[in-house]
């Protein structure tokens, strides 16, 4: 039974994204509820393998030679992230419907999607971790396709490069790690190394930490690669909502909580993954205070919820850090959902000619409304009980102040997100706009995430149950009820949290008093706009390795001959090695 589950959450997608492809343009239509159909037939796989996980292969797919097998392993933490990435990412599909409608080349957007959903399944239910780096690598090549999926637009294309550059990096970290575990331990087998990784020495096991490390920031746009991800915006709002809510970004954070077991007790690794999510959390919030384009304030957003999570995992709590993950996805997934129709109908991302809106979209407001208050920390939607669990365990196995600076942004989180609802819904019209009605698809899609932004807190009972010792018996993870929850979370520091919330609310209403402080901080909105300088350093690594492959091109002449005298001359070589090192 698992191993058919197993297959149909990652199969579908892929078997839909062909079907899709095939059909045709013309058939619009026909693509629409196909996409619709194998989306949701994985979304209903996915969650009937929450009744079947195990910390035991549930599939396993003998290939021989050095590569072993391919296993997947159903525990609670794959199983968790491939229910978010299948039903996010149905609700995507599903509001894609009306988003896109009469967009050329559809079947190439909706190939793409399924294929990435279908990818991001594999990557987070393998236990080979060259397999892993298989799916990493297939979710570069998606976002890459859908973020440039307007090929006509050159923001569009640079977002989709720049974005395919920058996470090939954590690639990079990732593969260099696939390959000091086979080298030591002969296995790429991940369940294996982390119950017992003893076979790895203390210093390759510091370049394993650091560089799987480097490989996750990269991925989950965390610090110093976070630029990437703003620059992302270019893409169909449903793709901005799949990419931040269910599938590229959670990966990297993924990749730390799998294999904390085995790095927690690397000499400053936890030190260095809590400064990365601090800097990230941190610096992003500025950033998102200072933009008046309202994707790239909820990219930001991303970016700094992610900071949090990494923090979390650097402070030995893989739960809370998975637990804001889950929240995240909620609420993140119905922002952009509701980003994008409010774009959709008044045919504008800047955040300046708009106002007002909520008076002709009552509806997206509201949902809006429950997503930022979710987002803000507001009791008692999901983000507060998940963002307190994580300050909670800042505080507990973290220096003090790393913690004060996250409490900071939790007050900067309220204070941009209030003036994106204000700009946005609220006031007069600043342009001559003109909204339109909010079709039936987006209201499918954007309800039952404002639903569970409001109650899936309450799962926090199954969900540690899911991520227990049944399945990830290395982790540790306790068994968390409701009322232990509320003990945890009902306390002093939860109090200085929401002081710093309410501070942050508080600026925003009394801005008109305090224009001349907002004036002195000008120098800091000149270098938040400008990405605290990381925006140059990362468009030079993409201009660079751009150059470097217009270089490398010159060599594909085309011709066979040429390929095959290349090809000799590297055997020779090789030869000749071999016989001077004899």
């Amino acid at each position: 039974m698992i191993s058919i589950l197993i297959a149909c959450s990652i199969g579908l997608p892929w078997v839909g994204a062909l079907l899709v492809w095939l059909i045709g343009d013309k058939h619009e239509k026909v693509q629409h509820w196909t996409s619709i159909l194998f989306s949701l037939a994985a979304g209903a796989a996915a969650v009937l393998m929450l009744w079947n996980t195990t910390g035991d292969a549930g599939l396993t797919i003998k290939m021989g030679g050095i590569f072993g097998d391919f296993t997947f392993i159903p525990d609670g933490l794959g199983v968790f992230l491939a229910v978010i990435a299948t039903v996010i990412g149905s609700l995507a599909v599903i509001f894609s419907t009306s988003y896109m409608k009469g967009e050329t080349q559809i079947g190439r957007y909706y190939a793409f999607v399924l294929f990435f959903i279908g990818a991001m399944v594999g990557l987070v239910l393998t236990s080979n971790i060259m397999l892993m780096f298989l799916f990493w690598e297939i979710t570069a090549l998606c976002s890459y396709a859908l973020i440039a999926f307007h090929n006509d637009d050159p923001k569009a294309v640079r977002g989709g490069i720049k974005a395919l550059i920058i996470t090939s990096i954590g690639g990079v970290g990732l593969l260099l790690g696939a390959l000091i575990l086979f080298v030591y331990t002969g296995s790429f087998d991940i369940r294996l190394f982390i119950a017992d990784h003893s076979a790895v020495p203390a210093g390759m096991m510091a370049v394993l930490a650091f560089g799987f490390l480097i490989a996750a920031a990269a991925k989950s746009a965390q610090f110093p690669f976070q630029t990437w991800l703003p620059d992302a915006m270019e893409a169909p709002s449903p793709i901005s909502a799949l990419i931040h809510a269910a599938t590229m970004v959670n990966a990297g954070v993924y990749l730390l909580a799998r294999f904390f077991p085995a790095f927690k007790d690397v000499l400053y690794w936890r030190e260095a993954v809590m400064i990365v999510g601090m800097l990230s959390a941190l610096l992003a919030a500025i950033m998102a205070l200072t933009s008046t384009d309202l994707k790239r304030v909820l990219a930001y957003s991303t970016v700094s919820q992610l900071g949090y999570m990494v923090y979390a995992v650097g402070a030995g709590s893989v739960f809370a850090s998975q637990f804001h993950l889950f929240s995240h996805s909620i609420f993140k997934a119905l922002l952009f959902l509701g980003a994008g129709a409010v774009i959709h109908s008044v045919g504008t991302r800047d955040m300046t000619k708009m106002g007002g809106v909520g008076k002709h979209m009552p509806f997206v407001k509201w949902v809006f409304i429950i997503g930022a208050l979710a987002l803000s920390g507001i009791p008692i939607l999901n983000g507060f009980w998940s963002k307190e669990l994580v300050l909670e365990a800042g505080l507990a196995g973290g220096p003090s102040w790393i913690y004060a600076v996250m409490v900071l942004v939790a007050g900067l989180t309220a204070l941009y997100t209030i003036r994106c609802v204000w700009m946005v819904f609220f006031g007069e019209a600043r342009s001559d706009y003109h909204a339109h009605k909010v079709e039936l698809a987006m209201k499918v899609a954007l309800a039952p995430l404002a639903l569970a932004a409001l109650v899936s807190w309450l799962a926090v009972g199954p969900f540690s149950q899911l991520l227990g010792e049944a399945t990830l018996p290395q982790h540790n993870i306790e068994t968390l009820s409701l009322a232990s929850m509320f003990h945890e979370v009902l306390s002093i520091p939860t109090l200085i949290a929401l002081i710093g919330i309410a501070i942050g609310i508080a600026l925003w209403l009394l801005r008109s008093k305090l224009a001349g402080f907002i004036e002195g901080l000008k120098s800091l909105q000149w270098a938040a706009e400008h990405s605290f300088g990381f925006e140059a350093v990362n468009s030079a690594v993409v201009r660079v390795t751009n150059g470097l492959a217009e270089t490398l091109r010159n060599t594909q002449t085309g011709l066979l001959n040429w390929n095959v005298l290349g090809i000799l001359a590297a055997l020779i070589i090789l030869l000749a090695a071999i016989i001077l090192g004899a």
